[in-house]
This record gives C-alpha cells, sequence and structure tokens, in this order.
C-alpha cells in the first residue's frame, strides 16, 4: 500500500532540504538522477513542483525501474522521481542502511538527506549506515552530513547518526577485550607454562601460563582450549572458570576481562609455537610461584593462592553450562559454581 505525506513547502528550502536546485527556465528542473540500487522494493518520493506559486512534495513507494525523466506538462508542473535509500527498520525506533552499490558521493549526499528528512519525518531517531571497503568515497559525504564513525572491521565502517534533538542514547561501540589465562596441572603437581618470544614478557625469562584472546563468536571454554594447543601442542579439557580480573585501558584504549581458567591435560609431549613461544616446559608448581615475578605483583599471588587452593579441594570455581534464552537461537554457556547447586 502506497503512504502519502502532503505538506507545502517553498522551492528555495526544497534545494536546501533535498540537495538539487531548479532552473530559472520553469520547464527545465536540475536534480541528481535516479541511484539504482539491488532492491526491487526501494523506498522512494516523488518531488512535484509547481513553478508559479508554491512546491509540493509528496512521499510514497517506488520500484527501483521507476522513471526519473523530468516531464513537462502542459500546465507547466515539472515532476522529478528519484530515490530514497533502502533501509530496514531496527528494534530500537531507528534504521539500518547497507550499501551495495557504487554510486557517486555528490550523488549520495543529496540522497541522504532527502532520506533523513523522510526519516525524521516519520519519527525514527538512530540512522546506522554500514559502508563496505569497496565505497570508502561516500565516508567523507556521510560525515558531513552529521555522521560519526561508529566501529570498524576489515571489510567494513559502521557510521551513526541521531536525528532527535539532545544527547543521543545509541550503544556504544565494544568496550572489552576478552582475554583466558590456562591453569593446567598434571598429576605430579607440575604446571604448564611458557616464555613468550613476543609482547611485554619477551627476553624477560618469566615463566607463565598459557594466554590469549577469545576470537569473535568463540566460547571462552573453546578459547582456553584452543589456545593451550596452540603454544604448547597439549591437549586439554576445560574444566572451570577460577577467577576473572578487569581492568582499562589496557589495549587501544578499550578495557579487558581477563579470565583465569583450570584445564585437565589430555596429552603431556609438548611441541610449542616458534612464531610466539621461545620456550615451553612442564614446571613444579613451587618453583613457578617462587618466581620474583610472580611474588612482586598482587594479581600473581593471587593467581597462585587460587590455583593452589583449588588443587587443594578448597575452593570452587564457575563451570560452563549450555543454556537456552531468548537472546539467541543457539545455546550459550552460563558460567556458576555447579556444586553447590547440585547441577549434574
Amino acid at each position: 500500500m502506497k503512504r502519502v505525506l502532503r505538506f507545502t513547502i517553498t522551492s528555495r528550502n526544497l534545494s536546501s532540504l533535498l540537495g538539487f536546485r531548479f532552473s530559472q527556465n520553469k520547464n527545465i528542473s536540475t536534480c541528481p538522477p535516479a541511484l539504482k540500487l539491488s532492491s526491487t522494493s526501494t523506498a522512494g518520493y516523488r518531488a512535484r513542483t509547481r513553478t508559479r506559486t508554491r512546491t509540493r512534495t509528496r512521499f510514497g513507494a517506488m520500484s527501483a525501474s521507476g522513471n526519473s525523466t523530468p516531464v513537462n506538462e502542459n500546465d507547466e508542473q515539472v515532476v522529478q522521481d528519484f530515490k530514497q535509500l533502502n533501509a530496514v527498520n531496527d528494534r530500537y525506533g531507528g534504521v539500518i542502511v547497507e550499501v551495495s552499490e557504487p554510486m557517486d558521493s555528490a550523488l549520495f549526499a543529496s540522497i541522504l538527506r532527502a532520506s533523513i528528512a523522510q526519516w525524521r519525518h516519520q519519527g525514527k531517531k538512530g540512522v546506522w549506515i554500514k559502508l563496505p571497503i569497496q565505497h570508502v568515497n561516500l565516508v567523507e559525504a556521510a560525515v558531513k552530513e552529521g555522521f560519526w564513525y561508529h566501529h570498524a572491521e576489515p571489510n567494513y565502517l559502521m557510521l551513526a547518526y541521531w536525528i532527535p534533538e539532545g544527547t543521543h542514547t545509541l550503544p556504544a561501540n565494544a568496550s572489552h577485550r576478552v582475554g583466558i589465562g590456562a591453569f593446567v596441572m598434571n598429576e605430579k603437581r607440575e604446571v604448564l607454562v611458557v616464555q613468550e618470544s613476543t609482547g611485554r614478557f619477551r627476553g624477560l625469562g618469566v615463566w607463565k601460563f598459557p594466554t590469549g584472546v577469545v576470537n569473535e563468536g568463540e566460547d571462552l571454554c573453546t578459547a582456553a582450549v584452543r589456545e593451550v594447543k596452540e603454544e604448547t601442542a597439549v591437549d586439554t579439557k576445560f574444566i572451570e572458570v577460577l577467577a576473572f580480573r578487569q581492568s582499562h585501558k589496557s589495549f587501544f584504549e578499550k578495557s579487558d576481562i581477563f579470565f583465569l581458567c583450570l584445564l585437565e591435560p589430555l596429552s603431556f609431549q609438548i611441541q610449542m609455537q616458534e612464531s610466539e613461544i621461545e620456550a615451553a616446559k612442564w614446571m613444579p608448581f613451587e618453583e613457578y610461584a617462587a618466581q620474583p615475578f610472580v611474588q612482586k605483583y598482587e594479581l600473581s599471588k593471587y593467581i597462585v593462592d587460587i590455583c593452589l587452593a583449588k588443587k587443594n579441594g578448597n575452593y570452587s570455581g564457575f563451570s560452563p553450562v549450555p543454556t537456552s534464552s531468548v537472546f539467541s537461537d543457539e545455546n550459550s554457556y552460563m558460567y556458576f559454581n555447579i556444586c553447590d547447586l547440585n547441577v549434574k
């Protein structure tokens, strides 16, 4: 169903609003050509210009194949059809635009202004534009219209805009990086440790637990097992989260959450990762705990105390339990103390 909204504005205001201008010749209008989009259900609107007295704009729906050529009518009216950016509604009263076809930056700016006017009239709030890296030529035009950088991935840039007056309520970019440290002890009470060939511990002679960063879409328990395998070739089974620590401004001004995890070794032969690891071995736990580096910092001493308490049966960590929820169609893990809840 086509919805028609009617209001009256002057030709001068229409020029500023929509980004095109009218010629002094009353039979000619100068405006951007139609935007060619991949969707055949692109929303758009029709501007009808009365050159004698006033301009009337009619919004509606039009297909991507609509005619965009000015038409001279007998009553000296000039009719121009052009497209609005294709968008989908989000859950919070805003819209999401994903640019899929190349276009001229000036054309994009004009259509963007017209689209914002339409969204404002509809009462929309936030506007998200996802620009694939091949459309980088459109970034400047969007920024000049008031958009700002929200986040970037290897293949796209996400831009954001807030239509209502006042402070925006759009969610911030991801604020934390998630990392793991793996406590792996064998039956001889030897702990699996490594010396790194890169990073802040390079060349310091410090023996530390295998550590790493959780990948996008990766479960915490899976990441811990993977990191141990990558750095030492030792196979393990995830048991518990023993503790976690939050710190700030640790990585490109982002915060960091570090999870200390207990893993059970399933193999014992070590083959270190040559690209990142200088050395790897099984070390007596007491020798690990006695290192000057470990004794110097409270964090390291707490880690030693927690691991020792766990091995002596005096500490309960958080085990992963598959759960379903309203937030996802797939099961996710909730980590909690299953012993006190008698969860099997």
